[in-house]
């Protein structure tokens, strides 16, 4: 295709990403309705009959006989309950455990291969490199090397970034992910050669 034919599709692609960016706050809001009452900081949150299958290990049912409520809950009605907020945060793990060292050596020793066979294919074989941001550092042995070295640095940092904000799942999946796509290509990169 020539740039000419590529114009349309790019510019509509970008025309309905842009609407699509601008419409998502609306259709995704979660405001309170404009009637509702504001909550203060003093009184605790009352949820309806349906927060206990939202919220199983959080409700705990409120004691009818005692409070005020009973005379004005009709016969048959469930009760209101109260949310509690858990007592005590969850436990942190440490960063390096012996799962993400495990996947930081695999990435790590799948980057230097990814290296060595990018650097031997460009240099003795007369190769193409097909990823076009390696393609920019591949020129020389030192700025390939930069490039995988920056890879396997922002691996580490993507993972940390995951870790501080407690997804625990995606901290270990980008690991994952470079080691998949670097064994990936140096299987690509061995085989055609």
């Amino acid at each position: 295709m020539t740039p000419d034919q590529l114009r349309k599709p790019i510019f509509s692609s970008l025309a309905g990403l842009t609407i699509v960016m601008l419409a998502a706050p609306a259709l995704l809001a979660q405001a309170a309705p404009p009637d509702a009452p504001t909550p203060s900081a003093s009184t605790p949150v009352v949820a309806s009959s349906v927060f206990p299958e939202v919220f199983p290990a959080a409700v705990a049912v409120i004691n009818t006989s005692s409070t005020s409520l009973s005379s004005a809950t009709p016969a048959g009605a469930v009760s209101p309950a109260l949310v509690t907020a858990p007592s005590s945060p969850p436990e942190r793990r440490r960063f390096f455990d012996k799962w993400n060292i495990a996947l930081f050596s695999g990435s790590a020793a799948i980057d230097s291969a990814d290296f060595a066979v990018t650097r031997s294919n460009l240099q003795t074989s007369g190769g193409k490199e097909l990823n076009p941001i390696v393609r920019l550092f591949g020129r020389s042995t030192a700025g390939l090397a930069l490039n995988f070295a920056g890879e396997a640095a922002s691996t580490v940092g993507l993972s940390y970034v995951f870790h501080r904000t407690g997804h625990f799942k995606l901290e270990r999946a980008v690991s994952m992910v470079n080691i998949a796509a670097s064994g990936a290509a140096v299987t690509y990169s061995s085989t055609h050669r």
